[in-house]
């Protein structure tokens, strides 16, 4: 072989060397089969993070600040849905958020398929200007809305991406939401889990079904995402009281709960079961409401719970049950008779104790502000 031969194939092999190399990388940085691709957050203070799931919580400021009104649950749903390419639904009880309501006309002017479901009190409350400049923002952008035209609530806080990404917890799309109430955002990464939620949602925007009439039919409420069991249930018809109440049933050696409203006896009998069973038993009311007769606060105290209300001068809005720290029961559902059997609403049970430490911490701080509370 000449001198001359020797350098053009070693070059000829480096070449291809590289083309491999790069291509190597391309594959490596390329989204999974099943996947859109979407940012996912990373973990900040009040915040966590896995590959499937990110969990946030609201830090109203004591007094309120209105200049500190950016870059809260708002903003990360936003970027949520800027993500959209396909389909944008979204299932709101209140809204007035400005920039939410521009993400979802911008998503829309870009040809993705954008729907939304309110309740009716939402539209008719023609007194509210931020709520009515949102909402036209919306119709502006001919996005259709579906209300829900009854006395009972479209209570809902949940948005659907792509059939893939699903937002919820207890947050509702509205500046006193996001920057004044104590409220959890959740975002699960899951066609399973999506496809749970667009069931429900279609029932509400195309068959225009709420509450109990709404036919108890779809996809299996029982899924594995990433060998980690996710349940979803919807009220009225799935009974989420009842699915709560078994979940309670099981706890072997803790239950703590955030409770907005707490009203529901079966719920309650099911703690006090609990505490007389020796399980510590901790739970913050929301101080509005949670002295009436119907509240189960006076009947935790009776048994020695370790109970509170809340600090806050404003509202403690969460809905939560965290069993043995392992367990968390999370969505719109209120504890109360009225979200069970009337209302539409969610309850999301999750099995991670990393998801529990996050909204354990949260139960934490919300315990000392009880213990401690600011001048009112």
């Amino acid at each position: 072989m000449s001198s001359r031969i020797v350098p053009i194939v070693a070059l000829g092999l480096l070449m291809l060397v590289l083309v491999v190399g790069i291509f190597l990388l391309i594959r490596a940085a390329a989204p999974a089969p099943g996947r859109t691709g979407g940012p996912v957050a990373t973990a900040s203070p009040g915040t966590a993070a896995k590959s499937w799931y990110e969990v946030r919580f609201t830090t109203p400021k004591i007094p309120d600040d209105k200049s500190s009104h950016s870059g809260g649950l708002d903003a990360r749903l936003v970027q949520l849905m800027d993500t959209a390419t396909k389909t944008l639904d979204v299932a709101v009880y209140d809204f007035d958020l400005m920039n939410v309501a521009q993400a979802m006309a911008r998503v829309s002017q870009r040809g993705v398929r954008v729907r939304m479901v309110t309740d009716t009190d939402t539209v008719k409350n023609e007194r509210n200007e931020e709520i009515q400049a949102a909402l036209k923002v919306v119709r502006d952008a001919r996005i259709p809305i579906v209300e829900d035209s009854r006395s009972a609530i479209m209570h809902h806080k949940f948005t659907i991406v792509d059939d893939e990404w699903v937002q919820t917890g207890s947050w509702n799309y509205t500046d006193g939401d996001t920057y004044r109430l104590n409220n959890n955002q959740v975002i699960l990464r899951s066609r399973e889990v999506a496809a749970s939620f667009t069931n429900e949602f279609e029932k509400m925007f195309s068959q225009r079904k709420f509450g109990p009439n709404k036919p108890k039919d779809g996809p299996s409420r029982q899924h594995t995402v990433e060998g980690t069991r996710v349940d979803t249930y919807f009220c009225a018809p799935d009974g989420c009281a009842s699915r709560l109440i078994d979940e309670i049933n099981k706890a072997q050696k803790s239950v703590h709960f955030l409770a907005f409203s707490f009203t529901h006896d079966g719920i309650g009998r099911a703690v006090i079961a609990k505490k007389q069973a020796g399980l510590r038993i901790g739970g913050v009311f929301e101080k509005t409401g949670s002295e009436t007769r119907f509240s189960e606060l006076a009947n935790l105290q009776r048994e020695g719970a370790e109970v509170y209300q809340d600090g806050s001068p404003y509202v403690m809005h969460h809905k939560v049950f965290i069993l043995d720290e392992k367990v968390t029961a999370f969505g719109s559902f209120n504890f109360s008779d009225g979200a069970d059997k009337d209302n539409d609403e969610n309850l999301v049970i999750v099995d991670d104790p990393a998801l529990a430490a996050s909204f354990k911490a949260e139960y934490d701080r919300l315990v000392a502000l009880a213990k401690n509370p600011p001048a009112r």
